[in-house]
This record gives structure tokens, C-alpha cells and sequence, in this order.
């Protein structure tokens, strides 16, 4: 395991490689950690470091985390994160965390709360085909028809596609290509979609998967190596 950060997505663009290529990216507005406590597995069984995001108002912090702030003598902090880690020697409390981490990383993986969707029926939520939409069907086209069993089990299980609350969940996406990093601004380009609307939060992290594809980069510049080979055999 190792530590992730905290950001805010600010929305999607597009970034213009080299090539000439147009690639969709989302833009993540990482936010600056603070360790506040480093566990030892002498203490806890394990080794982690618990790190704080975004300031809060000391107004809306509770009495006992009042206490818990004073102690660690640091600023409230919003969102409290604890990453496991294998060596925790290096990280110290006070110390602050940001896009530095990522520096050579070529893949993240991300976490993040769908958009909320409100109540839908089967046909949206399950993709379901409804019923017919001729004879016999009175005003229950979209319906998911029959639920139940018959006398034995007699019940419906637990599980079944039904219509119900749709989206407002946590999902990750994986190996998700870094196409630039703005060190000045603490900005993340990441190609293609992560889920959430904009201003939500997300939980980046180290790739988990051992990814043995290139990268957009990669694979320009071994195109023009095999170009230059051709020009040179010829």
C-alpha cells in the first residue's frame, strides 16, 4: 500500500499532444495533506499514516476533534485519511503532502461517488426491455413484470434488479493515464472520465495492477524510432 491524495474535480478538457492528438482529460485540483499521526506496528499492529484534507471552520468541528486538533497542533481538517504503508520512517507529523508523489507516476487509479440519479425504474437503472407495447398491456409498459416465486420459496430474494435509488455510489476506475502535472497550480490532467459532477471529491492512489502498456508518449516516440530504422535500412 501506499499514500493517495485527496482533490477536488474541477471538470473535463481536451490536451493537445505533440502529434497533434486531441485527448479528453479531467482536471483534478489536488488538495495538500498534513500528516497529523504516524502508527507504528508496535502500537496499532500495522504501519499507516493518518493525513488531513481541506481546512475547515473551527465552528463546525466537534468538542472531542477540538481536543484532537490542539493536541496534534495543527489547523481542523476537514477530511481525515488513514493509508497503510510498509515503511512509515520517513513521514513525520507536521509534514505536508502533494503532488510531489506523483511525480514519475504514469497510471493512477481513482475513487469517486457517482452522480446521484434520484429514483428510477428497471428500464433505466437495469437497462430492463419493459413489456410489450401492444394488446394486452395496460398502462405497465415499463414495469419489470413478474418478482416472486412460486409457493416454494415464496418470497422474492434478496438482490433482485428493481427499481430503487440509481447512482450516489462509490466507484474506482483503474489505471487511469497521467497526461500532465501542474506542480504550480497542484493540478492533475487524467485522460478520459472518472465518475462524480463537478466539485465533488476524489481519492487518488497508486496504480494497484502492474501495467505493462505505454503510455500516448511512449507510443509516439517509438513510432518515430521504427520510422528512422525504416529510413535508415532503405
Amino acid at each position: 500500500m501506499s499514500i493517495g491524495l485527496i482533490g477536488t474535480k474541477l471538470g473535463m478538457t481536451r490536451e493537445f499532444m505533440e502529434t497533434g492528438q486531441s485527448v479528453p482529460v479531467t482536471v483534478i485540483k489536488i488538495e495538500k495533506g498534513r500528516v497529523l499521526d504516524v502508527i507504528t506496528k508496535e502500537k496499532r499492529g500495522y504501519n499507516a499514516v493518518k493525513i488531513g484534507f481541506f481546512k475547515i471552520k473551527n465552528s463546525k468541528v466537534k468538542k472531542q476533534m477540538k481536543g484532537y486538533f490542539v493536541k496534534k497542533n495543527t489547523e481542523p481538517k476537514k477530511i481525515l485519511k488513514e493509508f497503510r504503508v510498509e515503511n512509515n520512517e520517513q513521514y513525520k507529523e507536521g509534514n505536508e503532502i502533494g503532488l510531489e508523489i506523483f511525480k514519475d507516476k504514469k497510471f493512477l487509479d481513482v475513487k469517486a461517488k457517482t452522480i446521484g440519479k434520484g429514483f428510477a425504474g428497471v428500464m433505466k437503472r437495469w437497462n430492463f426491455g419493459g413489456l410489450r407495447a401492444s394488446h394486452g398491456v395496460s398502462v405497465s409498459h415499463r414495469s419489470h413484470g413478474s418478482t416472486g416465486q412460486r409457493q416454494d420459496p415464496g418470497k422474492v430474494f434478496k438482490g433482485k434488479k428493481m427499481a430503487g435509488h440509481m447512482g450516489d455510489k462509490s466507484r474506482t476506475i483503474l489505471n487511469l493515464e497521467v497526461i500532465k502535472s501542474d506542480l504550480e497550480n497542484n493540478l492533475l490532467y487524467l485522460k478520459g472520465s472518472i465518475p462524480g459532477a463537478k466539485n465533488s471529491t476524489v481519492l487518488l492512489r497508486e496504480a494497484v495492477k502492474n501495467i505493462t502498456r505505454k503510455t500516448i508518449k511512449e507510443k509516439h516516440d517509438a513510432k518515430i524510432k521504427e520510422t528512422a530504422v525504416k529510413k535508415g535500412k532503405k
